[in-house]
């Protein structure tokens, strides 16, 4: 077995392996052998196959999936012996294309192309200055929370008539040209609010109305939107067309939101009973929560900042051409030259990236130990539950169940390996570079997001 390197340029190479007798012969007689043990050919006895007749049926195919099985262990042990940081995988060489008898030759020569990561003399240090937007925590954002609270843990409450955006419970039914019911749609208990009928006219024939009071609308000039038409009818929206204008509207209830008082049983409420006693406690929990909140803002804007200022400083190619035929190799057709010239720019990003964090983690001997794995994947999926079901306070041994389960997938425990080591390298990244911390509103801080 002869492996040799031949540097194309600083990020292209060529591997040419020389596979060579010695290193097939016995692979393949063992194989051969094992084939005759339980072959099965009619006229010949379980294990009685002449040897000869075996090698003239299978010696080419087992001689092919050998050498391949070679080819990739010698590969993979090459790379990793030499050290070679190369990026996609080995492709089988343009310029020296395989020509093989595999009926006659005892020798097998393969050539593939590499592409090689760039040298990077890169490193985080206390030189890099990236900004970093400390959000301010006023009055004003404090009063928007309470308000928000308030909100929150308020209740519809029933009152005499309506006036501008009462809920509106009410019984509908399908008229017909005389302003006659039909077998039509006829719907129990739906909920109406003025606050989503943009038709002034319309609106005006329900302000002043009570319970039992009855009027006639046109649906489809009150309600313009047709998906909210649609689930007020309950029916499919492709029925509309299928129904008429005219309903009979009678008015069972109506009741006005209103907002929650802040007193102590809102505290109790909110924070468990007693844990908050007076206004001055309940606006320092708020304080305590939306500066918890807005540091995670934060963060969240350092890393955009802080990913784009080191890419900014990665000077180095990439083996652009290398790195297009392999794209259009692993992703099997499904991809075409033109749509991955198209996308190039920002997969080449993505693989600077992965450079960068690479790097940082190996100049900084960081580690994934399986205790963090285990905490963060919890974590994970903490807040999965608090953002899809609502769900703040799920036992630690739920989270633990989840947590093992999903590790236990390669793909999965992979991903959530990448996260973590991603976490490590901006944490060390903010604590090492210097800020420039600039002291900003919550709304000019979003509108550095507009864009």
């Amino acid at each position: 077995m002869n492996i040799k390197k031949d540097n194309l340029d600083e990020l292209n190479a060529v591997l040419t392996i020389t596979v060579e007798k010695s290193d097939y012969e016995q692979r393949v007689d063992q194989v051969l052998k094992d084939y005759r043990k339980k072959a099965r050919i009619d006229g010949f006895r379980p294990g009685k196959v002449p040897q000869g007749l075996i090698n003239k049926m299978y010696r080419k195919p087992v001689l092919v999936e050998e050498i391949n099985k070679i080819l990739g262990e010698s590969l993979g042990k090459y790379l990793v012996d030499e050290k070679l940081n190369i990026l996609g995988e080995p492709l089988p060489s343009l310029d020296k294309p395989v020509q093989i008898d595999w009926d006659a030759d005892a020798q097998f020569e393969f050539s593939f192309d590499i592409g090689m990561a760039p040298e990077m003399d890169f490193a985080v240090s206390e030189n890099d200055k990236i900004d970093y937007y400390l959000i301010k925590t006023d009055e004003e954002e404090i009063s928007k929370q309470r308000d928000r609270i308030s909100s929150r843990y308020g209740t519809f409450k029933e009152t005499d008539a309506i006036s501008d955006k009462e809920m509106i419970k009410a019984d509908l039914v399908e008229l017909g040209q005389n302003e006659e019911p039909i077998e039509g749609i006829h719907v129990e208990d739906a909920s109406i609010s003025l606050e989503f009928v943009k038709d002034e006219e319309s609106k005006k024939k329900f302000l002043g109305l009570k319970a039992g009071d009855v009027l006639v609308i046109d649906v489809k000039k009150t309600f313009e939107n047709e998906t909210d038409l649609a689930a007020l009818l309950k029916i499919a929206k492709d029925k509309l067309a299928e129904t008429g204008n005219n309903f009979r509207v009678t008015i069972k209830s109506v009741s006005r939101f209103e907002k929650a008082e802040i007193n102590q049983e809102l505290f109790d409420k909110v924070y468990g009973p007693d844990q908050v006693k007076s206004l001055e406690e309940f606006n320092a929990k708020i304080s305590d929560e939306l500066k918890s909140a807005f540091e995670r803002n934060s963060d969240y804007k350092f890393r955009i900042d802080a990913k784009e200022y080191y890419l900014s400083q990665f000077k180095k190619d990439l083996p652009a051409a290398f790195l297009k035929r392999w794209l259009v190799y692993t992703n099997q057709g499904k991809m075409t030259m033109e749509q991955i010239e198209k996308d190039f720019d920002a997969f080449v990003s993505d693989l600077k990236w992965q450079l960068i964090k690479g790097k940082v983690a190996r100049d900084n001997d960081m580690k994934v130990k399986e205790e963090e794995l285990i905490a963060h994947t919890k974590d994970i999926f903490r807040q999965q539950f608090i953002q899809y079901y609502g769900i703040a306070e799920v036992p630690d041994d739920t989270l633990e169940k989840y947590a093992r389960e999903s590790l236990g997938r390669e793909e999965e425990r992979n991903r959530y390996m990448e996260s973590l080591m991603e976490n490590k390298v901006f944490e060390f990244m903010q604590k090492t570079a210097k800020l420039n911390t600039k002291e900003v509103t919550l709304q000019e801080f979003n509108k550095m997001f507009e864009k």
